[in-house]
């Protein structure tokens, strides 16, 4: 790598992060609410708009990118080779995937009908697995460990050989989309790669981005669908900008973090809102061609979305690092140090609500009360986190 970083956690970053979860958790319990602006919810398809719920996603998107050189620069300083890095990074892409490939096969396609068990059993016992697999054991020797993991992917894939899809209930799991989680996963995985391909420059990074873009136009401009050896090119151009808002994220941590280049925190600022109006620029020229849908995955919605991150940033960065008013903070710590459990909580108290064949009340989801409630229901799985990580339950891929 041709840059310098910390190894240490960046404050401001896990910051950015927990405030990003809070607001996921929030919109999406907004989205079963009735009777709320439209600015509250997702852009239709072809709305050529966007709104700040639709931000949401590629703000997790940024916050992954940001973190992937402090990840890499911290496993290399512990004393990882090339071969272990990329294992590792491997390993937790392969980790994303199944996760995404099972909540997807959960949400739609399934035949509860013909399965043994109930989808709402089957959900909770998928979630058992995956804190199995993933939990962060501190207390229990490596073979107890092991044999924790190996039950969790036992349970898993007797699960996959439950399932049971389509009309007839003789169709198995498929991947119908890859769910956000897989989303980020190809996203975290190209970014990673392009990343150390780049040797950490700066300039490499931003090439990456441009070549992203490139992939999108190519692939929309349908003239590779005919051309065997380019034809995949064309159903990956939502993956290719979901990556370049990654690369954007490892771009800004580059530019305030990278040690080597020493720039004053008024140069730092100076450089991340000039990317932040690049991004803008490029956004506003492509729209007329590739109208904002966070839906179809558009580069205008994609580089609106990453400009605001930028700033967004910035602002947390003066905040939280550089003025020390961080104490706020502490309420995000474990959030941000347990995404993907805090992410899978609402899931699993949505299970666990259809298994008890209950639900909340339905005047919790109409107007300003549905609104009231999303917030309260978002602070409440934040602060579940808190008292599940003392329970010794915490999830790291």
């Amino acid at each position: 790598m041709q840059n310098s970083l910390t190894t240490q956690r960046v404050l401001s970053i896990d910051a950015f992060r927990g405030i990003t979860i809070l607001v996921m958790i929030f919109v999406n319990e907004l989205a079963g609410v009735q009777g709320i602006p439209a600015w509250m919810k997702h852009m239709p398809a072809t709305a050529d708009a966007m709104t700040f719920v639709d931000v949401v996603f590629p703000a997790f998107l940024f916050i992954v990118g940001m973190s992937i050189p402090f990840a890499i620069a911290s496993r290399r300083a512990k004393g990882d080779s090339v071969v272990q890095l990329n294992a590792h990074i491997l390993f937790r892409t392969l980790g994303l995937l199944v996760l995404g490939f099972f909540m997807v096969n959960a949400e739609g396609g399934y035949n509860e009908a013909a399965m043994v068990i109930s989808l709402a059993l089957w959900s909770l016992l998928f979630y058992v697995g995956v804190i199995l697999i993933w939990n962060v054991y501190t207390s229990l020797s490596k073979p107890v460990v092991y044999a924790l993991r190996a039950a969790g992917v036992v349970l898993l894939l007797v699960l996959a050989w439950l399932y049971r899809g389509g009309e007839d209930g003789t169709e198995t799991m498929t991947p119908q989309w890859w769910g956000i989680l897989g989303l980020i996963g190809w996203a975290y995985l190209v970014a990673c790669l392009w990343y150390q391909l780049a040797r950490g420059r700066l300039f490499g990074i931003c090439a990456g981005i441009v070549l992203c873009l490139g992939l999108y136009i190519l692939g929309k401009a349908g003239i590779v669908k005919d051309v065997p050896v380019l034809g995949w090119i064309a159903g990956q151009a939502g993956h290719a900008i979901h990556t370049a808002i990654v690369l954007c994220g490892i771009a800004t941590s580059l530019i305030v973090f990278d040690r080597k280049h020493a720039h004053s925190n008024d140069r730092r600022f100076l450089e991340v809102f000039a990317f932040a109006l690049i991004l803008v620029a490029a956004a506003f020229l492509l729209r007329p061609y590739y109208k904002i849908s966070k839906i179809y995955a558009t580069p205008s919605w994609a580089f609106y979305s990453a400009a605001s991150c930028c700033v967004i940033f910035a602002l947390l960065y003066w905040l939280v690092d550089l003025k020390r008013i961080n104490r706020w903070t502490a309420f995000f710590k474990p959030a941000a140090a347990n995404p993907l459990l805090t992410y899978i909580i609402p899931f699993i108290l949505y299970a666990l609500l259809r298994l008890l064949h209950t639900h909340f009340p339905t005047f919790l989801y109409e107007g300003v009360v549905g609104i009231v409630w999303s917030m309260v229901f978002a602070v409440a799985i934040m602060a579940l986190v808190i008292g599940l990580n003392k329970l010794r339950i915490r999830l790291q891929l």
